[in-house]
C-alpha cells in the first residue's frame, strides 16, 4: 500500500483480470502471497526468477484477499492460504512462503498453521501502516469501518504508488486511470479489506517469537508505506536461529518491482538454496538445479564456513 487519499468513489472491479502463477521446477517449491486487494502480477518478476533458477513457484489467488474477489474475513484468507500450501505439500518435498507487504503477515500467520514450511521470506512487512507517506488520520480506518462509512469510501492510491522509480511511477499512474489496476496493485482499496489487514498484522505480531523456521526479511529503508519498524519487531522477536535482514537503499514499498527488483530476487533465491543445504534437504544425487553464478556463491560460502570451523 502506497500514498493513500481519503475520497468517496463507487465500488471498481478491476478490469485487468488477475491470474494465479504456477511454474513446475524441482522439489522446492515456493508459495508467493501478494499484497492487500492486489494479483500475483506485482510478484511476476521474483516468480520467473526462482523459476529460471529451478524452483516450482505458485502465486495463487486467494479468495476474499485478492483483486476481484468478494470480501472475507483475516481467518478466511489463511485457510484459503494453508489450502495452497497444502496442496503443494502433498507434491513436493520442501515448500517456503513468501510474502510482500501485508502478504507478509499473511506468511507469518500461515507459517504458524503450517510450521514444517522449509522457511519464511518477508517483502516490505506491513504490521502497520505508518510510513513516511501515509495521511494523518490512518488511526481512524478501525473507526471508520464501524461506521456507514465502510460502505462509501474508498482509499485511492496515488503517487509514489510504492515506487522510488520515476518511469515506471509514470507508466503506473496511466495504468490505474485507465484500468484501476497496476503491476504495483489496484488504484482503491475498501476499508473492510483495511480493517482485515489491520486484524491480521495484530494476530501476526502475537505470534512472531514462536516461529522458528529460517527467515529472511528485506526491506527498503526509505519504505514510504511500512516503516523499518516493522521489520525490526520481527528481528527482534522472532525465534528463527537462521535468519538474514538486507535494507536496501533505491526503493519504496514494492521492492518486487522497484529499482532492486533483481538483488530482492537474487538474494531471496540464494536464502532458499542456503537454508536447502543448511537442513541438508538433498543429497549428492539429487542436486538443486540452480545458475552458474549462484553455484559460485554458494561455495564460497561453504569455504568460509569450513575456515570458521
Amino acid at each position: 500500500m502506497a500514498t493513500v487519499e481519503m475520497e468517496p468513489v463507487a465500488r471498481e472491479t478491476p478490469s485487468v483480470g488477475p491470474a494465479r502463477i504456477f511454474s513446475e521446477g524441482d522439489g522446492h517449491a515456493v508459495l508467493l502471497l501478494h499484497g492487500l486487494s492486489s494479483s500475483p502480477i506485482e510478484l511476476r518478476y521474483l516468480a520467473r526468477y526462482l523459476q529460471n533458477e529451478g524452483f516450482t513457484v505458485c502465486a495463487p489467488l486467494i479468495e476474499g484477499y485478492s483483486a476481484g474477489s468478494s470480501e472475507q474475513t483475516m481467518e478466511q484468507w489463511v485457510k484459503s492460504a494453508a489450502r495452497e500450501f497444502d496442496a503443494l505439500a502433498a507434491r513436493y518435498e520442501r515448500v517456503s512462503i513468501c510474502g510482500l507487504s501485508i502478504g507478509g503477515a499473511l506468511a507469518m500467520r500461515l507459517i504458524r498453521e503450517r510450521p514444517s514450511a522449509q522457511s519464511l521470506v518477508l517483502l516490505s512487512l506491513t504490521l502497520a501502516y505508518d510510513g513516511w507517506a501515509i495521511p494523518w488520520y490512518r488511526f481512524l480506518l478501525d473507526w471508520a469501518y464501524f461506521t456507514p462509512l465502510r460502505h462509501i469510501y474508498r482509499y485511492r492510491e496515488s503517487e509514489p504508488f510504492g515506487v522510488r522509480n520515476e518511469a515506471l511511477r509514470k507508466k503506473i499512474a496511466r495504468a490505474m486511470q485507465r484500468n484501476s489496476f497496476s503491476e504495483v496493485g489496484p488504484s482503491t482499496i475498501s476499508l473492510p479489506a483495511l480493517h482485515q489487514a489491520l486484524r491480521l498484522a495484530r494476530a501476526a505480531r502475537k505470534d512472531v517469537a514462536a516461529i522458528e523456521n529460517d527467515t529472511l526479511v528485506i526491506h527498503a529503508i526509505d519504505d514510504e508505506t511500512s516503516s523499518p519498524r516493522n521489520p525490526r519487531y520481527v528481528i527482534d522477536n522472532i525465534g528463527a536461529n537462521f535468519l538474514r535482514t538486507l535494507w536496501l537503499d533505491d526503493s519504496y514499498h514494492m521492492i518486487t518491482s522497484d529499482n532492486e527488483r533483481e538483488i530482492v530476487a537474487r538474494e531471496t533465491t540464494l536464502f532458499l538454496r542456503e537454508s536447502e543445504v543448511a537442513h541438508g534437504a538433498r543429497d549428492a544425487q539429487n542436486q538443486p538445479v540452480v545458475s552458474k553464478a549462484l553455484a559460485r556463491r554458494l561455495r564460497q560460502l561453504a569455504a568460509v564456513g569450513r575456515k570458521k570451523a
